[in-house]
C-alpha cells in the first residue's frame, strides 16, 4: 500500500477602463429551513476568545455531506464537521491518507484502502470499513442524486465492500486512474446515516461537531473532544451570514468576527485582509438548446463582446486574471497557450447582424442569471454584462438570484420554458485535474452543461482514461476544441479571494480556503488565548 503518511493538516503547531452605464442592484435573500435542536443554545456570538467567528456570504443551502463539493456547503462541513478518506494538499497537489491509512491498485479496475483505527463518529459509533463502504455506496450509488455524484464520479457507479473493519476495496466499472483523487470527494459518515433523504445536519469524525442552526440567524459548533486527530485550538466556531461585502469587513473592523469570506477589492490595502489565488473561474454558460444563444456564430459574438480586462481592473479591483478556458493554471489540463479573447465589439455586432439576416431571433429576450454574492462586485459585473451585450445588439436583462434559484439554473434537470439564459458561474475545481471540470461542463450531458458535441464527448472519455503528460495534452486540447468550435462558455476571470482576518488570529489562505476553510488550522494571535 502507499505508505500511511501525515497529513500536512495533521503536523504539530506551528489598466482602468469605464465600463459604462453599471447600474447597482441585487437583493439578499437568505434561505430558511426547519429548527434543530437546541437551536437558540445562549449562544451570543460574542467575543469570548474561545469561539472562532466566522461570517459567510449567504446561509449554506444544506450541511449535507454528499454535497460538500458545492462551495456553500463545503466551506463549513468539509474537514470540520466531516472527513474523507483521503485528502489533497491544496498547495502540492499531492495525496495523503486521512481516515485511511493508505491504498493500493491490486488490478487495473480495483483499489484496497486501507482504513484507520481509533477513530469515533460524533454520536459516539467507531468508524469502521463498513462505514467507509457505506458512505460510498450512498453518495455515489443512491437515487438521492448527490452532487458529488455527478461532480466527480458521473454516471458510473462503483462496487464497494468492507472485507473486514480495517481493509475496504473499491472496483470501477473501467480502469480509473485518479479513482484516490475522487475519493477525496466523499464525506464519510456513519452507517446508520438516512438513505432515503439527504439529512440537513450531518455527523461526522471532523474535529467539530454541529451544535445548533438558527435559520437565518447563525451555525453553531461545538469541538469534539474525542476527534481522533490534534484538537482545534478554538473550542466552538459560530458561522454567521452576511450579503454586503462591506457589512462582512466592518464585523472584523469591529472585533464582531475572526473572518470574513469574500471581501471587497477596495479592502485589499488594510492588514487585517488577505489576499490569495483560489481556484475559481467565472464564466458566462450560455444555453445552446434556445435561439439565439443556438447559433454558433451568436455566442462568438457574445464572447467577442465581453471586456474582461476593464471588468477586471474597474469592478473586481485587479484581483483576478482575464480567463480563456475553466481550469487556472496549476490544474493538470489547463492549456498554457490558450489565449483570452480580445474584445472587439465590432467583429461581435457584425457577427450578430449576420445571424439576424439569416432569420436568427436576435432580438429575444435573454436573461443573464447571476447569483447574489457569488464573489464582491457580481452586480455590478452582470450588469456590466448586460450594458456590453446590449452594445452588440443582443436584448438582455439581468436576474440576480439566490442560491436555490441559481442551481435550479446550474444543475440538470433544467428548467423548462424560461427561454434562453446566459448563467453566470463561478467554477472552483478543487481537485486539481481537468477531469472533474470537463465531466461536468463540456459533456453534451453534463450535469452543469446545457449541451455539446458527440467528437468533444469522445474526446473527454478517452482523455480521462490516459495519465501524465498524454493526460495533461489531451485536456488542453479539448478546452482549445471548445472555444474554437462548440463556445458553450465566454470565459471571464481566474479569480483571487480576499479573506478578512481579525488580528487576533493567524491563518494562512490557500487555494482551497474558499471551497474547505479549515477551523482547525486557525490559531490564536501570539498573546491571545483561545
Amino acid at each position: 500500500m502507499k505508505p500511511s503518511a501525515p497529513s500536512p493538516r495533521r503536523a504539530a503547531p506551528g489598466r482602468p477602463r469605464t465600463i459604462g452605464a453599471i447600474l447597482l442592484a441585487g437583493t439578499v435573500l437568505l434561505s430558511s429551513g426547519c429548527a434543530v435542536a437546541n437551536s437558540a443554545g445562549g449562544d451570543t456570538g460574542r467575543a469570548d476568545g474561545r469561539t472562532l467567528r466566522v461570517v459567510l456570504t449567504q446561509e449554506p443551502p444544506t450541511l449535507e455531506p454528499c454535497e460538500a463539493s458545492l462551495t456553500g456547503t463545503g466551506v463549513v462541513v468539509r474537514s470540520n464537521i466531516t472527513e474523507p478518506l483521503v485528502e489533497r494538499d491544496p498547495a502540492s497537489g499531492e495525496l495523503h491518507p486521512l481516515l485511511s491509512t493508505g491504498w493500493k491498485q491490486t488490478t487495473p479496475r480495483t483499489w484496497t484502502f486501507g482504513i484507520r483505527s481509533g477513530v469515533t463518529f460524533q454520536n459516539g459509533a467507531p468508524f469502521t470499513a463498513k462505514d467507509a463502504a457505506f458512505s460510498i455506496d450512498r453518495a455515489v450509488n443512491s437515487d438521492l442524486a448527490c452532487n458529488v455524484e455527478g461532480y466527480v464520479f458521473g454516471d458510473e457507479d462503483l462496487r464497494v465492500e468492507a472485507v473486514d473493519d480495517g481493509r475496504l476495496t473499491v472496483t470501477t466499472e473501467k480502469p480509473d486512474p485518479i479513482l484516490p483523487l475522487r475519493l477525496s470527494f466523499v464525506e464519510i459518515v456513519p452507517r446508520t446515516t438516512d438513505t432515503g433523504a439527504k439529512v440537513r445536519v450531518p455527523i461526522g469524525t471532523g474535529p467539530y461537531a454541529v451544535r445548533s442552526w438558527q435559520p437565518g440567524a447563525a451555525i453553531s459548533l461545538d469541538r469534539f473532544d474525542d476527534y481522533w486527530g490534534e484538537a482545534p485550538a478554538f473550542a466552538r466556531a459560530r458561522y454567521v451570514w452576511r450579503g454586503d461585502a462591506s457589512v462582512r469587513a466592518a464585523m472584523i473592523d469591529k472585533g464582531e468576527a475572526e473572518i470574513a469570506v469574500a471581501l471587497d477589492p477596495m479592502e485589499e490595502e488594510k492588514d487585517t485582509t488577505a489576499a490569495y489565488p483560489n481556484n475559481e473561474t467565472t464564466a458566462l454558460r450560455l444555453d445552446g438548446r434556445e435561439p439565439p444563444l443556438d447559433d454558433l456564430r451568436v455566442r462568438r459574438a457574445i464572447d467577442l463582446a465581453v471586456d474582461r480586462e476593464g471588468i477586471i481592473d474597474a469592478l473586481l479591483g485587479g484581483l483576478a486574471e482575464p480567463a480563456a478556458q475553466l481550469v487556472p493554471p496549476g490544474v493538470v489540463g489547463h492549456g498554457d497557450g490558450i489565449e483570452p479573447t480580445r474584445q472587439d465589439v465590432g467583429e461581435a455586432r457584425a457577427l450578430v447582424e449576420e445571424a439576424s439576416a439569416d432569420g436568427v431571433p436576435t432580438g429575444r429576450q435573454i436573461t443573464l442569471v447571476a447569483r447574489n454574492g457569488m464573489f464582491s462586485g457580481v452586480s455590478e459585473t452582470a450588469e456590466a454584462l448586460q450594458y456590453q451585450l446590449r452594445e452588440i445588439g443582443l436584448n438582455v436583462r439581468v436576474r440576480m438570484a439566490d442560491t436555490a434559484t441559481h442551481l435550479q439554473y446550474l444543475l440538470r434537470p433544467l428548467p423548462e420554458d424560461v427561454g434562453p439564459v446566459a448563467l453566470l458561474v463561478m467554477h472552483g475545481n478543487q481537485a486539481g485535474d481537468a477531469a472533474f471540470t470537463a465531466s461536468q461542463y463540456l459533456l453534451s450531458d453534463g450535469p452543469q452543461s446545457t449541451f455539446g458535441t458527440e467528437h468533444l464527448d469522445r474526446r473527454i472519455a478517452e482523455a480521462g482514461a490516459l495519465s501524465g503528460e498524454r493526460r495533461q495534452k489531451a485536456f488542453a486540447g479539448l478546452f482549445a476544441e471548445q472555444n474554437d468550435s462548440v463556445v458553450q462558455y465566454a470565459h471571464l476571470a481566474h479569480m483571487n479571494g480576499l479573506l478578512g482576518l481579525s488580528r487576533s488570529i493567524r491563518y494562512e489562505p490557500n487555494s482551497a480556503t474558499g471551497d474547505e476553510l479549515r477551523l482547525a488550522e486557525v490559531r490564536p494571535a501570539e498573546g491571545a488565548k483561545p
